[in-house]
């Protein structure tokens, strides 16, 4: 897969990716290596140069399109200031012509889900960083995705609210085993969650290596601290170091 850009610029180059079904994968590179690019084309929100995307086991659109429920998650939460977290959540089953009652039941349940039950009355005013970025998760899971693809969803919270929310998504990824396409510029995150790393270069974004985490899941404190976790991050490291020199 390629993307240039009007302006001449070759944003990526020679993309070729394999993603099953319920996989956990993160893309890890430099500042303009073209992860968030390569993200927006798997929603759809760009088109590439050259190349196709092929979902195989996606349902077809009207148009006879492979088209598979996404879900997607900014590196802001993007919530509306005038609306409460539930209305906010609801928005897209709203879009879809939901009533009223039933998407307001299910936009609770995805709260409740993301550890917010009893914050559906509040405004995005009062609520923490961190709470912010779960309902925006909240938002992108209340259509039940089959992909969730998420853009630096927590580089700029706090480390401690980070361990959580990496803790927190890992859990909801393992309860409903959709795919997730994640984002991320921190080794540590990147083999905390992952079963799979992919390493980018800039200039043009290409692929310069993948990296199997074999570490089982469930993973907690006791996998962050351990040799394993501390090897796997010096690998991951490593192959990071490769593509800033590439």
């Amino acid at each position: 897969m390629e993307k240039r850009f009007a302006n001449g610029t070759l944003a990526l180059r020679g993309v070729d990716l394999d993603i099953g079904r319920g996989d956990f994968l993160s893309l890890l590179g430099p500042s303009g290596c073209g992860k968030s690019t390569l993200l927006r084309i798997l929603a759809g929100l760009i088109a590439p140069s050259a190349g196709s995307l092929d979902w195989p086991t996606a349902p077809y659109d009207a148009r006879g399109a492979a088209q598979p429920k996404l879900g997607f998650v900014f590196q802001e939460p993007t919530l509306m200031p005038w609306a409460t977290a539930l209305a906010n959540v609801a928005l897209p089953l709203r879009l879809e012509g939901m009533p009223r009652a039933e998407r307001e039941d299910r936009a609770a349940s995805a709260l409740a889900r993301v550890g917010l039950a009893g914050f559906e009355k509040a405004y995005p005013r009062a609520l923490s960083g961190g709470m912010k970025m779960r309902v925006s998760i909240a938002r992108a899971l209340v259509t039940s995705p089959d992909i969730l693809l998420m853009d630096e969803p927590f580089a700029a919270l706090d480390e401690i609210t980070r361990f959580r929310l990496n803790n927190d998504l890992l859990t909801i990824w393992q309860e409903a085993r959709f795919t997730v396409v994640f984002v991320t510029h921190s080794v540590f995150e990147s083999v905390y969650l992952s079963e799979r790393v992919v390493v980018m270069a800039a200039r043009p974004g290409r692929v310069v290596r993948e990296i199997a985490i074999a570490a089982p899941y469930p993973r907690d404190e006791a996998f962050r601290t351990s040799a394993e976790y501390a090897a796997l991050c010096r690998t991951v490291s490593l192959g990071l170091g490769e593509a800033i020199a590439a």
